[in-house]
């Protein structure tokens, strides 16, 4: 079991860490007809907004109740009240997911009575889903934000059914931050080959692939429907994908008696093999012979390309859920996982098969990464990389260096063999470098 230290420092010279509103609204974006509304002043969403913009590349819509000074002392109930009404005059959105920040959080804004008086004043808004979630950035991380968002999607929209009405093949498959939307695109792709109906929440395939709509609107165009959501108590089976999902797992089997499952990881060998055996169980239907070919091809890929891996050291600075995936796939290829750092405390963390864990910032991973033979952390450690002369894979948000990083997949037996491909090729080329050095 891993020893969890927490660095001890009282400020974040290199944060590492994105705050909960950007999981929040990430999470959000996956659903169609939606408007995220950030309750608080114009910087909080700007920068959201520019880090999601600069990650996905594309248009990402966003609004805020805009709070100044005056209105900060004086209360923003009037300002939420007016955001919305204004929201639905001009946007008409289908749900609204509404967003704390660390400055309304501060003055202690009682943000569910706002929501309810709001509903008492304007009855003509009770079509209205208003998905309210608390996002205050001076604690928890983006991953904590994303998996707050989707318990209080399940919790609010999905609505009760008779059990003898729901559908014998719908499933309900929820999925953290650690996946991107070419991974959740894979995700449904393979779930639908066994004859199963995928409902994701939230589904990032939809709205942040970098595909162009026939259209131009003020709110996402596709991702999971509101009649998709509303239809999830009927489904026979939840998918939890990314230990962060345990909780939304627990609210549906709570509110509609759903069975659920937990994979904590779908890169590998083994974690892919569980997880088709799973919906093999769940649908009746043996696995496809196109995944037992994949299933092939990726084994032979493994061994005759494992010299490349073996005793290899690698450090890594990810979100706890992407920081297991990745850790497991590295260790089943036989890496030395040199340091790890991530962005906050979870239950996971201690069951990594690895001596630490150092919940820190990149600082603290440019001191433990020393003498590595690979870095993978997002985007912001490009500059340690070039300090440490040390090559860097870019796994995590933000990544805005590298191109279509939206559509990039890790999951499946397709997706471990390019993730395969990709590290191998570094290590490969260190290799190069070295015989041509000397």
């Amino acid at each position: 079991m891993a020893i969890i230290s927490v660095t001890s420092t009282s400020v974040a010279v290199n944060p590492l860490k994105q705050s909960q509103t950007v999981g929040a609204v990430l999470a959000f974006l996956g659903l169609k007809g939606i408007m995220p509304l950030l309750h608080g002043s114009q910087g909080c969403t700007a920068l959201t907004k520019a880090v999601l913009v600069q990650h996905f590349r594309q248009t990402i819509p966003l609004s805020s109740t805009a709070m100044t000074e005056v209105a900060t002392i004086l209360g923003g109930e009037e300002r939420v009240e007016e955001a919305i009404l204004t929201l639905v005059q001009r946007s008409k959105p289908e749900i609204i997911g509404l967003c704390s920040t660390g400055l309304v959080e501060t003055r202690g804004d009682d943000m569910g009575r706002f929501v309810k008086e709001i509903r008492h004043s304007h009855p003509e808004l009770d079509y209205l889903p208003i998905v309210l979630v608390s996002t205050p950035d001076f604690k928890g991380t983006l991953q904590d934000g994303f998996a707050g968002a989707v318990e209080s999607i399940v919790r609010e929209i999905p609505q009760k059914s008779d059990k003898q009405n729901a559908y014998p093949t719908q499933i309900t498959i929820l999925a953290s931050s650690a996946f991107t939307p070419g991974d959740v695109q894979e995700i449904k792709e393979i779930v639908t080959s066994f004859g199963l109906v995928p409902i994701v929440v939230p589904d990032l395939s939809g709205s942040l692939d970098g595909h162009i709509e026939d259209s131009s609107s003020a709110i996402t165009a596709n991702g999971t429907t509101l009649a998709q959501l509303r239809s999830i108590g009927s489904s026979v089976f939840t998918l939890a994908l990314g230990d962060s999902m345990r909780g939304g797992a627990q609210i549906l089997e709570q509110r509609f008696n759903i069975p659920y499952e937990v994979f904590s990881e779908l890169t590998g060998l083994a974690a892919v093999d569980k997880f088709l055996q799973a919906l093999a169980d769940i649908s009746g239907v043996s696995v496809p012979e196109k995944y037992r070919r994949q299933r092939r091809q990726l084994q032979h890929v493994m061994l005759e390309n494992h010299f490349y891996f073996g005793c290899k050291r690698v450090s890594l600075a990810l979100e706890p859920d992407l920081l297991w995936s990745t850790v497991s796939f590295l260790r089943s290829l036989g890496v030395q996982i040199h340091s790890a750092v991530t962005t906050t405390r979870f239950p996971l963390l201690e069951k990594l098969p690895i001596p630490s864990v150092t919940i820190g910032d990149l600082e603290d991973f440019e001191q433990l990464a020393v003498g590595s033979d690979l870095l993978i952390t997002n985007s912001h450690g490009v500059a340690i990389a070039q300090r440490l002369k040390i090559p860097l894979y870019r796994q995590g948000i933000p990544i805005f260096d590298r191109l279509d990083y939206g559509q990039f997949t890790k999951v499946g037996y397709r997706g471990t063999m390019q993730l395969l491909f990709d590290i191998g090729n570094l290590f490969l080329e260190q290799e190069t470098k070295v015989k041509h050095k000397y």
